[in-house]
């Protein structure tokens, strides 16, 4: 790299100026006091830990997105955290194992070895809360509200849910009894959406009629949440009402809750599939094509930990959220103190919340430095005017 271009960040890699970063502070700040507002306690999980800790269960899709260096003082494999959600599981199962409901946010930095997608950040600021220790649809409603609270209070508006059950699809594979080899051809091309791939490979590997039947259903029971009544003709060839069940008080809930969120039902909605085990949903905004929050359940991942635990929970980027919003966070106004400023005068307004900026020289210019006012001396005292 010669000298010119010293400036230049890798791709993927963003650095955020003065206005943006404002607002990022005041999202992260709203959204921190909304998850403590519904009883989620912050943890700080740490930026780098051993290979084998961050690629554990709800981790092992992450290799590919981790970054990975050699501890120098012990030789074993260190990986950069690409995905915070594993390491909350960890604190769950091990270093805050709490007995009962278990609920934790965060909101840190990640960092990916390749972007999601064009458009995405290799180093989001990842934002999420996980709750622990409920079965029941209860957990997941309470996730997904607080999802959709979160997303209005940060000022993104025209919500859409996207809510699948991966039970449902695993309940039809346990009862077509499919080799290795099949279920994972049919899954990923389900999974890619290859309707005429997936079609081929179920009437090649699924030999009963009405179980065949079921499986190229899935491709058709998307829409509306009239979806969840139609999906019960495939109760006749699986075991999958309880799926079923679930998903519709999940639905009926937040119907009740946010009567101006749309909610689409997919039912060949597989994200997560290797990890997840019920109930996986993404929210979409107006205007922008990808996923802005995105979770699920994922009961007993911290059996690896050593504790096994039902489990739900969201994550964003807030980086692409404030990209979203794209708000003008309030202008504080700036006060100007000159050099010979009353010290003590300087500390009580800076105490009071004001914003309150020392001047370097006689020849400061109190408006090029973005003050809107400034402390003179009049009649004995310290006083602000306006300039």
């Amino acid at each position: 790299m010669n000298q010119a271009d010293r400036w230049l960040l890798p791709d993927g890699i963003e650095e955020l100026l003065p206005p943006e970063a404002k607002q990022l502070e005041a999202m992260r700040r709203t959204l921190l006091d909304t998850f403590s507002n519904w009883g989620y306690e912050l943890v700080v999980p740490p930026q780098l830990e051993f290979l084998e800790s961050l690629l554990t269960g709800v981790g092992s899709d992450l290799n590919l997105q981790t970054f990975k260096v050699t501890d120098q003082l012990t030789g074993r494999l260190m990986g950069v955290s690409a995905d915070i959600t594993p390491q909350v599981a960890r604190i769950d199962a091990h270093s805050w194992a709490k007995e009962g409901i278990n609920r934790l946010s965060y909101c840190g930095s990640v960092l990916h070895t390749r972007a999601k997608s064009l458009l995405s950040s290799r180093a989001p600021m990842q934002v999420g809360a996980e709750l622990f220790g409920e079965s029941g649809p209860c957990a997941d409603v309470e996730i997904l509200s607080l999802m959709v609270e979160s997303m209005q209070r940060a000022g993104l508006d025209n919500i859409h849910l996207d809510i699948g059950h991966v039970g449902i699809y695993k309940a039809l594979v346990a009862q077509a009894e499919l080799s290795a080899e099949a279920e994972q051809q049919i899954f990923e091309n389900l999974n890619n959406k290859s309707v005429t791939e997936y079609q081929l490979l179920v009437q090649q590997y699924v030999k009963e009629p009405k179980l065949q039947q079921a499986f190229i259903s899935l491709l058709t029971l998307n829409g509306s949440t009239d979806v969840i009544e139609q999906a019960q003709v495939l109760e006749d060839v699986a075991d999958v009402a309880s799926s079923l069940a679930n998903l519709n008080e999940i639905c009926s809930t937040l119907q009740s809750r946010f009567a101006g969120v749309d909610i689409f039902i997919d039912l060949a909605e597989l994200r997560g599939f290797d990890y997840h085990t019920g109930i996986v949903f993404a929210a979409y905004v107006a205007g922008h094509g990808q996923a802005v929050a995105q979770g699920g359940r994922y009961d007993d991942t911290g059996a690896v930990f050593g504790r096994a635990r039902a489990a739900t929970g969201f994550s964003a980027d807030i980086k692409q959220w404030v990209r979203i919003v794209n708000k003008q966070v309030s202008t504080e106004d700036g006060i100007f103190a000159p050099v010979d400023a009353d010290w003590s005068v300087v500390s009580e307004l800076r105490s009071q919340g004001k914003r309150v900026i020392s001047g370097l020289s006689n020849t400061d210019d109190p408006a090029a430095i973005g003050c809107t006012s400034v402390l003179v001396f009049k009649n004995d005292q310290w006083i602000v005017e306006t300039l």
